[in-house]
């Protein structure tokens, strides 16, 4: 498995480049326009959201991206995409991803080892920043050996067809909204833009109950890819944050498993499960000197502080933020939210 750069930009010539270029163009002339007549709410990390296709995105780079993906990622059936909402802890399972699918490849005890001296996402790309990051041509993706691990944001219905139907695989992370909207809150006031006005809890909070949020309304970004995982169960891997907490080594190997790399007998015996667990764990990434001063470039309107993507990762969190009005609120937008889907936020699916 091959790491990517966010900043590599290499682009060869080809025969088919103008061709190419020509609907890139097309694609953000088609950006530029809907700029104009789409749907807008004020923003938590820039100015502000527009509403495409029923789910609310950052204009200069969510929505850039979905229409990329949209009209030019060629997916392979070996590809394996990590998605969920925003804040539901996929900072954390991309790397369990990346060492297990890698295990054979780094030694988890060298400094060379990828997510010692890189950092979760540049060893994993995004793939909603990685496609606009290479325009014209995203040669960089294409350049990537199978299986290729991309995260995504993107809710299931906005992906194009080449992906759902290709036969690639996904694994879906969610967790408490409570604990989403209080990490939300939190991460936006860390990254957003100095000219952006910070929310206050009592706004973040209506907004997020009003489905305003990136990437949201956060309820049918779960549920769309809850159905998808009842209709194709062989291509979704559906993990509860919480669960993934509690019991790390239970849910790595099921990991393992979906991914098509399962952990050998004698790799149980040698401890390379609880290995790979301890490397990724909170405290590791988190004192790590690459994600204490290093940066990861997701756009030129978007440079994140590594050390912006580690806060607590803890479970419950919203205790110390949320009053008791919006945590019955919010549990109750869930519990009619999820009703009759076989989804219980206090329950893990069987």
């Amino acid at each position: 498995m091959a790491t990517i750069s966010s900043q590599q930009t290499h682009i060869p010539k080809t025969n088919n480049e103008k061709e190419e270029r020509e609907d890139y163009e097309t694609t953000y002339q088609k950006y530029s326009e809907a700029l104009q007549t789409l749907p807008k709410e004020r923003g938590w990390m820039s100015e502000h959201l527009v509403q495409y296709q029923g789910y609310w995105l950052s204009p200069k780079s969510a929505l850039k991206g979905v229409l990329l993906v949209q009209h030019h990622f060629k997916a392979r059936p070996t590809d394996i995409f990590l998605s969920a909402n925003m804040k539901c802890g996929t900072t954390w399972l991309r790397t369990l991803m990346f060492a297990t699918m890698n295990r054979s490849r780094y030694d988890f005890s060298s400094q060379a080892h990828p997510l010692l001296n890189t950092g979760p996402h540049g060893c994993f790309p995004f793939l909603d920043a990685s496609i606009y990051q290479n325009y014209p041509i995203n040669t960089n993706l294409d350049a990537l050996p199978s299986p290729r691990l991309f995260a995504t944001h993107i809710p299931y219905t906005l992906l194009p067809q080449s992906v759902t139907s290709s036969g690639c695989k996904f694994v879906y992370i969610w967790r408490d909204p409570k604990d989403v909207l209080t990490s939300l809150c939190h991460f936006s006031e860390r990254i957003k833009h100095k000219e952006v006005t910070s929310l206050s809890l009592k706004e973040a909070f209506e907004m997020f109950c009003e489905g305003v949020s990136h990437y949201g309304p956060f309820w049918d970004h779960v549920l769309e890819y809850w159905k998808a995982s009842l209709e194709s169960p062989e291509k979704f891997l559906f993990l509860r944050y919480e669960d993934l907490k509690k019991e790390p080594s239970i849910y790595l190997k099921k990991l393992a498993e979906f991914m098509g790399q399962p952990f050998s007998l004698e790799e149980e015996r040698y401890g390379v499960v609880q290995e790979i667990v301890k490397l990724c764990s909170f405290e590791n990434l988190s004192n790590l000197e690459v994600n204490k001063t290093g940066v990861q470039w997701f756009s030129n309107e978007l440079v994140v502080d590594n050390c912006k993507f580690f806060r607590k990762g803890k479970v419950g969190d919203w205790q110390n933020h949320l009053t008791d009005e919006m945590k019955e609120r919010l549990d109750q937008i869930t519990k009619q939210k999820f009703n009759g889907s076989g989804l219980n936020f206090g329950v893990s699916p069987k």
